[in-house]
């Protein structure tokens, strides 16, 4: 049963990040996490200031399931099953040993033995006192602070394989950082966080999904309670496009995942994240919604207390959950809206204004989106200014003028732009990026030409609708130029 149970699926990110949960369960303010590369001798260790535990405690948390997950628990304990410090563990080691001691009182130390279990004598279960002969420095930090607990893995069998070497530990430890960083973000961060988090000597940072207060999200809504629960709130978010980011802020949005990845919900319990990205399978029509590079700048913030585990499906790797049927309807709807504007978003390169409806007093977009039963097609729209001035002064060429535009509506390369921006994680180049200012003129000074002399406005309407129309709201300089003589 115990080589079977490690194959539970835990990555050494998802296991470390369990223990760190039992520390949080204990009241530690600082968890210490120290990777040593030493060959087949690497080990793995884990120092919390927490409350400690005696020795039947300790007997207690090395035993398989020793809580039933149906019992209530103190609002704050992260745990359910009783698995956590074992599967963990063993999901990477084959020698877990833990050593604890509470204020005041002795240092107690267990040892699970995978190697050992069946050749002890009259002992099916062999759990050993102390530490394994030569492994005693390892506990050494428990001789400097008053209570604590340390959990060290030893035989590193599902970590250190054939031609792993030291470059691949220090990889390793750069995974583990993004997964803490993203896992307890809301408990490392602020100037008097709740948790202090320590990798190989160096503070984590927190990773924050949201850009919380970023000038140019197009979304950061209030904190919702959802209806026929208790103590479930939802928060949604729409990031800024990337175009509207600094490079490092794009790296860093992107999240451990990457853009895609990260899009969807993010469920917490007692402010620990379980789940990052996903749709929960919600949808539309009976299709689920997938991740995609249409909404990658959607993300939701969900809080559950740990009393909806069982509602939730939350399982023991706490990476699943699924919410009730009776939530469904109103997580949808949320999320829905969230999509939309998300989608506008990416779709319009940021311009955040476009997420509430089209821009008062601007020039109408020039493709219009067609949707029916046989598909969705893209069109130029005829009555566009522009258009229908050309349209207007073409005389014989006119019909040709509607041929070339049918033309390029019919072979517009949709797939070859999906294609690439999949594969590219980046939207083509649209909206005069990277253009020099005399290309972008010449089509203002056309569009501007057909709003004074087609559409009949002052030079000064055509200016402010021009003005307010993407992408030339970001040339303001070029457009107070138009129809402005030299003097």
């Amino acid at each position: 049963m115990l080589e079977s149970l490690r194959g539970l699926g835990y990555s050494l990110s998802t296991a470390l990040a369990d223990l760190v949960d039992n520390s949080i369960a204990a009241n530690s303010r600082e968890v210490a996490v120290q990777l040593e590369w030493a060959g087949s001798e690497s080990w793995v260790r884990i120092v919390d200031d927490g409350d400690g535990m005696d020795d039947f405690a300790l007997e207690a948390a090395m035993r398989l399931g020793a809580r039933d997950p149906r019992a209530e628990r103190a609002v704050t304990d992260l745990g359910r099953f009783g698995l956590g410090l074992k599967t963990a563990s063993f999901s990477q080691a084959r020698r877990l040993t833990v050593a604890s001691r509470k204020n005041g009182g002795p240092l107690v130390c267990l040892r699970w033995d995978l190697d050992l279990i069946g050749q002890a004598s009259g002992a099916e279960w062999p759990i050993f006192e102390g530490p394994a002969p030569g492994s005693e420095r390892m506990f050494a930090p428990l001789e400097l602070i008053e209570h604590g607990t340390v959990v060290l893995w030893e035989k590193l069998d599902r970590i250190v394989t054939d031609g792993f070497d030291a470059t691949d530990m220090i990889e390793i430890a750069d995974r583990i950082d993004a997964h803490l960083a993203m896992t307890f973000h809301r408990l490392i961060e602020g100037n008097q966080p709740t948790l202090r988090l320590i990798l190989n000597g160096i503070r984590v940072k927190p990773w924050d999904p949201y850009l919380m207060g970023h000038p140019s999200k197009a979304l950061e809504s209030p904190e919702y309670r959802v209806l026929h629960t208790t103590g479930v709130t939802v928060q949604c978010h729409v990031l800024p496009h990337r175009d509207m980011l600094k490079s490092t802020e794009q790296e860093a949005a992107a999240g451990p995942g990457g853009w895609t990845q990260q899009e969807g919900f993010y469920v917490y319990r007692n402010k620990r994240l379980l789940l990052a990205g996903g749709w929960l399978g919600l949808g539309e029509g009976g299709r689920p919604w997938t991740r995609d590079e249409a909404h990658r700048l959607a993300r939701i913030r969900l809080d559950i207390p740990n009393t909806a585990d069982a509602d939730w499906k939350i399982n023991v790797l706490k990476s699943k959950a699924s919410p009730p049927v009776r939530l469904r309807s109103q997580l949808s709807r949320l999320a829905s809206e969230t999509r939309d504007i998300a989608r506008r978003v990416f779709a319009h390169r940021g311009h955040i204004t476009q997420v509430s409806g089209a821009r008062t007093g601007a020039v109408a977009e020039i493709w219009q989106v067609r949707r029916s039963g046989s598909g969705t097609s893209y069109r130029i729209a005829r009555d566009h200014d522009l258009v229908a001035s050309v349209l207007n002064r073409a005389g014989e060429l006119k019909a040709d003028i509607l041929a070339l535009l049918r033309l390029i509506e019919e072979t517009v390369p949709v797939q070859r732009i999906w294609l690439d921006t999949a594969e590219d994680k980046e939207t083509p180049r649209t909206g005069f990026a990277g253009a020099p200012d005399d290309e972008v003129m010449e089509t203002l000074s056309s569009l501007f030409e057909a709003l004074v002399k087609f559409r009949g406005l002052n030079p000064a309407e055509a200016r402010e609708r021009l003005g307010r129309t993407p992408p030339f709201d970001q040339h303001l300089d070029l457009i107070a130029a138009l129809g402005v003589k030299d003097t």
